[in-house]
């Protein structure tokens, strides 16, 4: 590895907006939203290659620009660097869906596991062969139609949705044209019901996450509790993306884009007190554990949160996660606080998500029921006359 002089983690963390470190090949500069980029900028094989690797939020360090530059010469040893300049070989699917998972591997992609396991055992035995600006909507289709033979709409579903991330992907990194990927279709799931906590479970809950054996379970279940949060942007939460004094909090990579998330002074507190603890020097509020983890914080809480619920005496096959932020937003619904509001701390993509809450647990459904309740009790009891 190379000795690093200017972009140590000191000079990093210091770096302002505008004023970018550049070594050995690795540019690292800081977005007007605070996040840090990473992005390499080498000579490879007599082909100039550039590339965004990450960014810090996603858990992308200087090591992983470095790996991705080693990775580079050695393919471009290999007589395998595909570039997206220049290129004269057509990439097959198999191919470039093995490069996409490499890249995805390299950035600490979201989802890797379930995306290699859908690409390795359907999607390359589908398309494998077939060249990767040819795959058709027709093609498409047909898998869709076969696998729902086999499996139900969901899980095709999930399918379709890493094939839709790997054509973007494709199409991002010039392998094929916008126009040749195939238009990428879903089915209409079966609804869920919302499970959401009562007070009392809520309350269990939080008991059993303070006793459990990992220390930061508390603070994860009074994000899911009090913020609304989804499981991964709660792990990936910095402290310098915290503003204490306005309690919000800096979330640059959502789902549905970018946002502000709003917290509670309580949890802002609760969070203080962590910093206290973990030093000024800390970024991540969930810090990975262990010398082998592949990212600088926390990527689930899965496995201590069963924990927690199995000590509340919930059952762990309903109580997930992702029940803190449905119960989070229904008390909001049912505190009758207006849909944009919502919203805004829930941060769905669309109004209509928002209104699958509120069309079970609005209080307008309440008012609606009770005046038929109060047109029963205007109306004079019938009289009862045994036969």
């Amino acid at each position: 590895m190379a000795k690093f002089v200017k972009m140590t983690r000191d000079n990093v963390r210091k770096l302002i907006t505008g004023k970018p470190i550049a070594e050995h090949g690795i540019v690292v500069q800081r977005t007007k939203k605070g996040d840090l980029r990473y992005s390499i900028n080498v000579m490879v094989d007599g082909e100039r290659i550039h590339r965004v690797i990450g960014t810090d939020s996603e858990g992308v360090t200087r090591e992983q620009a470095e790996r991705a530059i080693e990775q580079f010469r050695t393919q471009a040893r290999e007589g395998r660097l595909n570039l997206p300049a220049g290129r004269k070989l057509h990439l097959s699917f198999a191919e470039a869906a093995k490069g996409y998972l490499e890249r995805m591997e390299q950035t600490g992609g979201r989802n890797l596991k379930s995306k290699t396991r859908h690409i390795n055992a359907h999607l390359v035995p589908a398309f494998g062969s077939v060249r990767a600006d040819r795959l058709t909507d027709f093609q498409v289709q047909q898998y869709t139609r076969k696998r729902l033979e086999v499996v139900k709409q969901p899980t095709v579903n999930r399918e379709l949705a890493t094939l839709s991330h790997a054509l973007k992907r494709f199409v991002q990194w010039k392998w094929i044209k916008h126009d040749d990927a195939p238009r990428i279709v879903k089915g209409l799931e079966p609804r869920k019901k919302i499970a959401v906590l009562d007070e009392q479970h809520a309350t269990a809950l939080m008991e059993a996450a303070k006793v459990d054996s990992d220390s930061r379970l508390w603070l994860f279940v009074a994000f899911g509790l009090n913020a609304a949060m989804r499981h991964a942007e709660i792990l990936r939460v910095r402290y310098d993306h915290i503003d204490f004094a306005n309690c919000r909090i800096f979330i640059p990579d959502a789902k549905a884009g970018e946002r502000e998330q709003p917290i509670t002074s309580s949890l802002a507190n609760h969070l203080r007190s962590q910093l206290a603890v973990d030093g000024e020097s800390a970024d991540w509020v969930f810090p990975s554990v262990g010398k082998t983890a592949r990212q600088p914080h926390r990527t689930s809480l899965a496995v201590p949160f069963k924990r927690a619920v199995i000590r509340a005496g919930l059952l762990p096959g309903k109580v997930t996660p992702h029940v803190m932020r449905h119960t989070a937003i229904t008390r909001l619904v049912k505190a009758g606080v207006d849909l944009p509001t919502v919203q805004k701390i829930s941060g769905h993509k669309t109004l209509a998500m928002v209104l699958r809450y509120a069309h079970v647990h609005g209080r307008h459904i309440d008012q609606a029921i009770a005046v038929l309740d109060a047109n029963e009790r205007s109306t004079a009891t019938p009289v009862l006359h045994a036969a």
